[in-house]
């Protein structure tokens, strides 16, 4: 019974529920980059482009793939699916830019919150009080 209670305490951890509530955020922030590029902004550079459909654009390694789908050509034989690879790449970069407007804006407001001066406690303010009207007396 000892593991079972250091694995609980383990799993109630601070760090371990954090990191739990991190991947599943992340899962789904990962979702939705995904559909932004697929349904955004690879039709919008497929647009601009003149009907460019990166996801589709491979290399064949192999005399056997004949096919003009990329999902066609992997079942026939070895492809080099560098128009996949680019939107990938356009996916990872859409990802870093929006951690990196995330981040940026946790540290404005963290460093905004300026933290104010404790306040003395009273015992100091007299006798800062006293030492004024000690020093006024003496002028």
């Amino acid at each position: 019974m000892p593991i079972v209670e250091e694995f609980k305490k383990f799993a109630v951890r601070g760090n371990v529920v954090d990191l739990a509530v991190g991947v599943v955020i992340g899962a789904a922030f990962g979702n939705i980059v995904q559909s932004l590029v697929a349904d955004v902004f690879m039709p919008l550079i497929g647009a601009v482009t003149g009907g460019l459909d990166f996801s589709n654009y491979f290399l064949p390694l192999s005399s056997k793939v004949t096919a003009d789908t990329l999902a066609e050509a992997k079942k026939q034989g070895a492809v080099l699916a560098w128009g996949n690879f680019l939107t990938l790449c356009i996916n990872f970069t859409i990802v870093a830019w929006a951690l990196f407007l995330v981040v940026k804006l946790m540290n404005r407001l963290r460093h905004d919150e300026s933290p104010k001066p404790p306040t003395p406690p009273r015992q100091e303010e007299l006798l800062t009080e006293i030492r004024d009207l000690l020093k006024a007396r003496q002028s």
